[in-house]
């Protein structure tokens, strides 16, 4: 064993070092800074292309139809059942939610599961059931799959990957090249629900809580809004980092000042006394059923009016704005008069949330 993986004296066994320089630990999986170094340095210097170096959701090529989507995620959530929803739910969610928020109609779904052996049968069937009705909230269909088992114990019983396709509307670019100062930032509801839900029922079964995730399909709700809305210049859902994640990578990728106003971000007083007991931000918390919108000033109530004829979009508000200052940052203005510069999360605060 390496110097790096030896345990430290006075350690328990399983709480050994681990040189995060030349081994994977698991806040290389959470969606902040680490991960962004693990694609930086050693995914896209062997795998990059054109395509692949846009790290958008979902990555669009041309095709002999017109322009065609695919993006593909894996999903490890434990437990495989929370409030709200279940594995099965998040993986048709979060894909199809990729595939809408890069402007896509979503086409078609596959699904890979990998299976424990000893689960129980009456899981994955229901966990299946959710696929199906997720999917049929979506309007879409699992069209391929494959299927393996492993070893007893492995997998926590069941690991999803599904990957989707969709076809993009000729005319639309949804990227980060397209924001420009004076743009609005709008999100779809409140924040942080689904993170704080599976934390609260994986870390502290026995609590009571009305807390839910959000876990939900937004793809119609997207649609209509680029039906109705000329201005939608870009989209991203706050899954992994939560929204200080999104804020962050609009703000260094434009290179323009993003600022957000606290008193606006709908956080509900059951998640806010959950982050409170588990001493987590909710802006770094993840959301599997929220969109974040970047708009023309001018198209900014237009797409607010969009947004609320969704059930899912009800609580939509204006959280923001994109000043023209070209310092790659965003800064929170506080409920208390300060301001906070909002960066990407290190690692992760919560592991295996979806």
């Amino acid at each position: 064993m390496s110097n790096a993986m030896q345990e430290q004296p006075g350690t328990p066994p399983s709480a050994y070092r681990i040189d995060k320089s030349r081994h994977i630990v698991l806040a290389h999986g959470g969606g902040g800074q680490l991960t962004d170094e693990l694609i930086a340095h050693t995914l896209l210097p062997r795998l990059g292309n054109e395509s692949l170096g846009e790290l958008l959701d979902s990555s669009i090529v041309p095709g002999s139809a017109g322009r065609v989507a695919l993006t593909i995620d894996s999903y490890v959530v434990r437990p495989l059942s929370f409030p709200g929803g279940d594995i099965g739910r998040l993986a048709v969610s979060g894909t199809v939610n990729d595939l809408a928020v890069c402007g896509a109609e979503p086409m078609g779904l596959a699904l890979s599961l990998i299976l424990a052996e000893g689960l129980e049968r009456k899981v994955l069937e229901s966990v299946i059931d959710s696929v199906r009705a997720t999917a049929d909230e979506a309007g879409v269909k699992v069209i391929t799959g494959d299927t393996k088992v492993v070893g007893r114990g492995q997998a926590d019983g069941v690991y999803i990957t599904t990957a989707g396709v969709g076809s993009v509307n000729g005319k639309t670019r949804l990227h980060p090249d397209q924001i420009r100062p004076g743009d609005v930032v709008i999100v779809s509801g409140s924040i942080a629900d689904h993170g704080l839900a599976v934390m609260l029922a994986r870390e502290m079964p026995e609590v009571q809580s009305v807390l839910w995730s959000d876990v939900a399909p937004l793809n119609r709700m997207i649609a209509r809004l680029l039906e109705k809305v000329n201005g939608v210049v870009f989209m991203r859902d706050p899954t992994r980092g939560g929204l200080a994640c999104v804020v962050a990578d609009i703000a260094t990728r434009t290179g323009l000042h993003v600022v957000l106003e606290e008193l606006r971000i709908l956080v509900r007083p059951e998640t806010q006394h959950a982050a409170d007991m588990l001493g987590l931000d909710p802006l770094e918390v993840a959301n599997e059923g929220k969109v974040v919108v970047v708009t023309r000033p001018e198209a900014a109530e237009a797409a607010i009016a969009a947004l609320k004829e969704d059930a899912h979009g009800q609580d939509a508000r204006i959280i923001g704005r994109i000043e023209p200052e070209r310092d790659g940052l965003c800064e929170l203005h506080t409920v208390i008069g300060g301001r906070r510069i909002l960066q990407k999360p290190y690692g992760e605060q919560l592991p295996r949330i979806c």
